[in-house]
């Protein structure tokens, strides 16, 4: 195996740049969960892609910004923690001239830790192919990347380009997880981030980000539906309120479509219980986020 390459490649950007989009696309598999809102990943999450003369783990990580609570600061540190352990990273920007610093540093911060970055100009198929080659030129001149690829996750536009210089970069070395592996992450996580998915889908803007989804317990069973309890944690009884739904209403609803995609997600029925807490200003509270497990 001597002409096998095998590395972590951590996906950094801004939030809502479209990491986990990509992720998800390049495996094939639905690794993180996705929504329009910012900030939708918490979690460092490893996806695993192999092929006959390659692996590569990578390594979806929350979006680099400005923290405003304890919450926020955690999931910057472990998205700074993914790029620390990577062999390559993949920085996404967006197709606009941007100087990728801003507040958040992160050219500066990639400077001074001396790793090889691949930049992806995302979305594209938002702007005109003219604007393409100056926008590349113009990231150039910003940062010492060793390759630009312009892509669009959501559109699969060149990301077979982008994954042979991903492979490219990644060092000769045998793979450190079995073929058949895709990550490292247990199925009652997943089934917690189908939960917290449906949140973000079905509430307003302030809900979703106050909200995290504890699976109490996860059993599966030989001749009768799985078993799932939740917990879906927010901050303010008006929350609690909302979540709820006039009757029950709303958590109802919420239950059924979260059901249906983790019955997807397991391959059986499943047996989902939701209840709702209020844990005042658990996002400002480091160990409560700890114990909730959002990072």
């Amino acid at each position: 195996m001597q002409d096998f390459v095998c590395g972590y490649v951590a996906v950094a950007g801004r939030p809502n740049v479209g990491k986990s989009t990509l992720v998800n696309k390049l495996l094939n598999w639905p690794l993180s969960i996705i929504s329009r809102k910012p900030q939708t990943t918490r979690h460092k999450l490893l996806g695993i892609l192999s092929g006959d003369a390659y692996q590569v783990i990578f390594l979806d990580s929350p979006g680099l910004m400005v923290p405003g609570y304890a919450l926020q600061k955690m999931m910057v540190n472990t998205a700074w923690s993914a790029v620390d352990e990577a062999d390559l990273v993949l920085l996404l920007a967006e197709p606009r001239k941007d100087d990728l610093n801003g507040e958040t540093g992160i050219l500066e911060h990639l400077g001074r830790l001396k790793k090889r970055v691949i930049l992806a100009i995302n979305k594209i198929d938002i702007v005109r192919k003219a604007d393409l080659l100056p926008l590349i030129e113009f990231y150039k001149g910003l940062f010492p990347f060793c390759e630009i690829v312009p892509i669009s996750a959501l559109k699969d536009d060149g990301l077979d380009i982008l994954k042979k210089m991903i492979i490219a970069g990644l060092p000769h070395q045998q793979p450190f997880y079995p073929a058949g592996e895709v990550t490292d992450r247990p199925q009652r996580f997943f089934v917690g981030e189908i939960i917290r998915q449906k949140v973000f889908e079905r509430f307003g803007e302030e809900i979703p980000y106050s909200v995290a989804v504890v699976v109490e317990e996860y059993k599966e069973r030989e001749v009768s539906k799985d078993y799932v309890k939740a917990v879906v944690v927010c901050e303010k009884p008006s929350q609690k309120a909302i979540l709820i739904g006039k009757g029950g209403a709303a958590i109802k609803r919420l239950g059924r479509a979260a059901r249906t995609e983790i019955e997807a997600f397991v391959g059986k029925d499943v047996f989902l219980e939701l209840k709702v807490e209020v844990r005042e200003n658990w996002r400002r509270e480091e160990r409560t986020v700890r114990q909730l497990g959002q990072t």
